[in-house]
């Protein structure tokens, strides 16, 4: 049976979403597109030979549709999410899930009344081969019990629309799913340094920005985000534990000598670093899609994640040490970050 999939929101992650949907995952067929820009919509229908709807409500009602991948603007996806789980409609959320906790609640709560899963929030990382590996080993005892965690985020340049706070909501965001993942914790509270700021940047936004972050079980974390680096897209973590430390690896490049020099290329753009992994995400949720559920990041996640974003915002404004104020996690939710 091919899944047959409407797309809200034509924009860049919308169209890579598609093209992933039409010529790489299987199993899928895009039929129904919409976008608050008609045109764009109409465009990228035409391209695919979906339907372009007028909204995403008559989207989402739409009897050829069997399943939604919402990659609209961030403000829009909880009424998404909530139409979709209300139609019983297997719904993949780029993140975030929703823009204020309240409104992840009112996800989970309306998850639950369903009685299964059918969202899925699109935090790709869990899906890397090169964080995969990290995770196996972190689970396996290979470090020991882990102790700190040192991260970088770093973007060679960022557009004029980016704001100090997106260095949390829209970058490091992603550093905060994958290490909840990584170990098994909730980050509990949140701190944010602000470095003498580049002069490679727009004057509006602190640049680079250090987060600090404390676990459950007593881990520390810091996390880099620094988006007007210059040479390139880099991402970095390194778990050390009692016995051991990890790191994840460079994406693989040819080491080149010549005139007198050895040099290896630098990735300098998010789809060659996580390309392969977004593949995976999408055909993971194609395949649970298919069977009426999904898999990987829950809303619990998606919640979580815009609990310690609130907290990390707000620490940034305050320049004190903010607690991550976060319900408790519903049965239906059991366990660990999956």
């Amino acid at each position: 049976m091919t899944l047959r999939v409407g797309v809200i929101g034509a924009g860049m992650i919308g169209q890579e979403h598609t093209r992933r949907l039409t010529t790489v995952v299987t199993g899928a067929e895009v039929v129904a597109i919409t976008d608050l820009t008609a045109d764009r919509a109409e465009r990228l229908a035409a391209e695919t030979g979906a339907r372009a709807y007028a909204s995403g409500a008559e989207l989402i009602a739409g009897p050829d549709v069997d399943a939604v991948l919402v990659t609209s603007w961030g403000p829009t996806h909880a009424e998404y999410v909530l139409a979709a789980i209300a139609a019983g409609k297997p719904v993949f959320c780029e993140k975030p899930l929703a823009t204020a906790a309240a409104d992840c609640l009112r996800i989970l709560e309306a998850e639950i009344a369903h009685g299964g899963r059918l969202v899925q929030v699109g935090f790709m990382r869990r899906y890397d081969a090169a964080y995969r590996r990290l995770k196996e080993l972190v689970d396996a005892d290979g470090i020991g019990t882990p102790l700190m965690v040192h991260c970088a985020h770093r973007n060679p340049t960022v557009p004029v629309s980016y704001t100090s706070e997106m260095a949390m909501l829209d970058t490091a965001v992603h550093e905060v799913d994958v290490l909840r993942w990584l170990l098994g914790e909730e980050i509990v509270s949140a701190q944010v340094l602000t470095p003498r700021p580049t002069g490679r940047r727009f004057e509006h936004l602190q640049d680079p920005q250090i987060m600090l972050f404390a676990t459950s079980g007593g881990v520390r974390i810091d996390v880099e985000v620094f988006v007007n680096c210059q040479y390139g897209y880099d991402i970095r973590c390194e778990i050390v534990g009692e016995t051991g430390a990890a790191r994840l690896p460079d994406p693989a490049r040819p080491a080149v000598r010549h005139d007198g020099r050895e040099s290896t290329a630098i990735v300098s753009d998010w789809r060659d670093r996580f390309g392969d992994a977004f593949d995976t995400e999408i055909q993971a949720w194609v395949d649970a899609a298919a069977a009426g559920t999904a898999t990987g990041p829950t809303a619990w996640d998606g919640y979580a994640a815009t609990a310690v974003a609130d907290a990390t915002v707000e620490a940034l404004k305050t320049q004190e040490i903010v607690a991550v104020d976060m319900e408790a996690r519903p049965a239906f939710y059991t366990g660990a970050p999956q």
